[in-house]
């Protein structure tokens, strides 16, 4: 045997993997997905969408008015608990902003940024965490920034 010859190494092992359970299983579960999907969009299909339910535009409706599920009798899933009662967190209506100048963020400050027609606004994800929900405009079209 030559010093100058090394062994072959033995051929790599490629893992795969197989699913555990019947593809059947698979199959009916990606079924009933797609069922549930066209069912939970069929109102809005056939044009039977929530709109008396909201707004007309620019104009802000109190949260009192909107309709609530709960009060209105209707059950909770089973499995929901609901640690605050709907709307305890007041959104931000009227958002105040600096020039990005007079900012002094730590580097890495997350933030959601928000660009239509060349503006653009940063709202601090440090502040969304306890408002969680900001009504703004920006190139006077409204957004909702939340978090």
């Amino acid at each position: 045997m030559s010093l100058d010859t090394a062994p072959e190494p033995p051929p790599a092992k490629v893992a795969t993997a197989k699913p555990e359970g019947s593809l059947l299983i698979y199959g009916l579960a990606a079924a009933l997905l797609a069922l549930a999907t066209v069912w939970a969009t069929l109102p809005l299909v056939a044009g039977r969408g929530n709109d008396e339910l909201s707004a007309p535009a620019g104009i802000r409706v109190s949260p009192a008015g909107v309709y609530n599920p709960v009060l209105a009798g209707e059950p909770l899933p089973d499995g929901f608990r609901q640690v605050l009662p709907r709307d305890a967190i007041a959104p931000v209506y009227e958002p105040r902003f600096v020039s990005p100048s007079l900012i002094d963020w730590e580097p890495g400050t997350q933030v959601i940024g928000v660009e239509i027609d060349g503006e653009a606004k940063a709202y601090p994800v440090s502040f969304l965490n306890g408002r969680e929900m900001v009504i703004d405009e920006i190139a006077d079209i409204p957004i909702v920034v939340t978090w």
